[in-house]
């Protein structure tokens, strides 16, 4: 569940046309730090499709301009704007759906298949079962399993360095 400052993050993003990925946050209570991931809603999975310096910047500046002033960040927080990067997480049910087919990582706190905490594989998107939103992954075995989406605590896309 967002909170009411990722959720004035994201309006404003998604109101650029940018799609919002993810606040991070760190630093202390007298100097916050705020690291926004963002991506084009039309991006590809290859390098060079993404997003531009250009864009990072837009959006730093349109946040600026509603984050300065708020009392529960006070005058000296710090924002980062980046790109999720080539291994994006997988945070919202529209990840998981826009990236099928591509090879993702999978953790959890307790074993996700067989006695691993940590899985890979191929996406191949969301389903459900008895009420609970189900990913389903093929790992390089063939096997396909279906892992109950609130048991993984990290998702990202797997990208191979060739």
């Amino acid at each position: 569940m967002a909170d009411a400052l990722e959720q004035v993050v994201e309006e404003r993003v998604e109101s650029l046309g940018y799609e919002f990925v993810e606040l991070e946050r760190g630093g202390s209570k007298s100097r916050p730090l705020l690291r926004v991931r963002i991506d084009r809603p039309d991006s590809g999975p290859e390098p060079g499709q993404g997003l531009s310096l250009e864009d990072c910047t837009r959006v730093s500046r349109a946040l600026e301009d509603v984050l300065d002033g708020r009392p529960d960040l006070g005058e000296r927080y710090v924002l980062e704007v980046s790109s999720p990067g080539l291994e994006r997480p997988l945070i919202k049910r529209r990840d998981f759906e826009r990236f099928a087919g591509r090879e993702v990582s999978l953790r959890g706190r307790e074993p996700l298949a067989g006695d691993s905490r940590r899985v890979e594989g191929e996406l191949l998107g969301l389903g459900e079962s008895e009420g609970r939103e189900m990913v389903r992954i093929r790992l390089a075995s063939g096997e396909e399993v279906a892992i109950a989406r609130e048991r993984i605590t990290r998702a990202q896309l797997v990208y191979r360095w060739e």
